[in-house]
């Protein structure tokens, strides 16, 4: 039996779907200086781990995951926390290598699966569909005897009926679906991810792996899995989903915009930003113009710390002061 996802396209998905092809086609036009783009694919791919690992309850922060990119020592105990983060990394070269594949078999889900859930699994074994059944909150996924002719059905859609849908829509039903059959005992959160951001990767979506997709869920994570159990609430109808997975991009694109102006930013030294400057960023994008009282009460900062945050968005040229000195305000720069 064919899978075939049931759906709606929706005028609010539909107009989220062309936005994130201006935004896309925004971004594309930028990403030109070469010199700067493995800087930027360092930090996505350190965000991309930070979100999705934190997603599962793994308590590193994005400082300690990017230390551990760096191959720095941590003085946190406990080997398991930094063993997933490990894994993830592994787990996004492998995706990278073979972005352009043109057919993914059993194959390549188990050996990504060995790679994410090496000597992390609390049961099961990694790269190895399951024997047992299993329970995730409310939801019983199907059974174990089942769950081969269900992957052997999703791959055979993915390989052929995904690819007559927009990538936007192809990677959110292959993300849910996956997690429904939730073939694996342990580690289908973050194998779901992975096989969601491969999709985006293999239909040339993001060409130079700079968009951090899993940031969006992880920072609402009660959201994340509202969005999910609600397929099930709507007997498996997946338009709301992929309203929410649209909404997600967008802004996963419009924080990569942001991102790319802080790289071609003029000073010498590119500027990696801070999750707290990317909110400011955003105030700014949403206020047009802050003097610096509104901005560390909107941050909940103090003056000091709210000019930690501006100095070096300052000197990037990202933001300028506008206004004498007692009145000025900051915006934007070219807004």
């Amino acid at each position: 039996m064919a899978y075939v996802p049931l759906f709606t396209i929706t005028p609010a998905l539909l107009a989220e779907v062309e936005q994130v092809a201006v935004l896309r086609e925004r971004i594309q036009s930028a990403v030109v200086d070469l010199a700067w783009i493995p800087a930027l694919q360092k930090d996505t791919r350190t965000r991309n781990v930070h979100a999705s690992t934190a997603i599962e309850g793994n308590p590193l922060t994005l400082e300690q995951v990017r230390a551990l990119e760096e191959g720095r020592e941590l003085a946190t105990p406990g080997t398991r926390p930094k063993r997933e983060v490990i894994n993830y990394f592994a787990g996004l070269r492998f995706v990278e290598r073979h972005a352009r594949k043109k057919k993914i078999v059993h194959a390549d889900i188990l050996e990504l699966h060995r790679i994410l859930a090496g000597e992390v699994m609390d049961q099961g074994e990694a790269g190895k569909y399951r024997m047992i059944a299993v329970r995730v909150g409310q939801y019983l996924p199907p059974p174990p005897d089942a769950v081969s002719g269900l992957m052997f059905e999703l791959l055979e859609w993915w390989n052929t009926a995904a690819t007559k849908l927009s990538p936007v829509l192809s990677s959110a039903i292959l993300h849910y679906r996956f997690e429904a059959v939730h073939p694996f005992a342990d580690g289908n959160g973050r194998a779901g991810r992975a096989l969601a951001l491969w999709e985006l990767y293999r239909r040339g979506f993001d060409t130079h792996h700079i968009f951090s997709v899993d940031e969006y869920y992880w920072e609402d994570r009660p959201k994340y899995y509202a969005a999910l159990q609600g397929v099930r609430e709507a007997g498996e109808n997946m338009s709301s989903w992929l309203e929410y997975c649209a909404v997600g991009l967008r802004h996963t694109l419009e924080r990569a915009w942001l991102r790319i102006q802080s790289f071609q930013g003029k000073s010498a030294e590119r500027l990696i930003l801070r999750p707290r400057q990317e909110q400011l960023l955003h105030l700014l994008r949403d206020h047009g113009s802050m003097s610096p009282a509104e901005i560390w009460d909107a941050l909940g900062v103090s003056r000091q710390g709210a000019m930690d945050l501006l100095h070096p968005l300052l000197d990037a040229g990202l933001v300028e002061k506008v206004g004498g000195k007692k009145t000025g305000r900051y915006v934007l720069r070219g807004a």
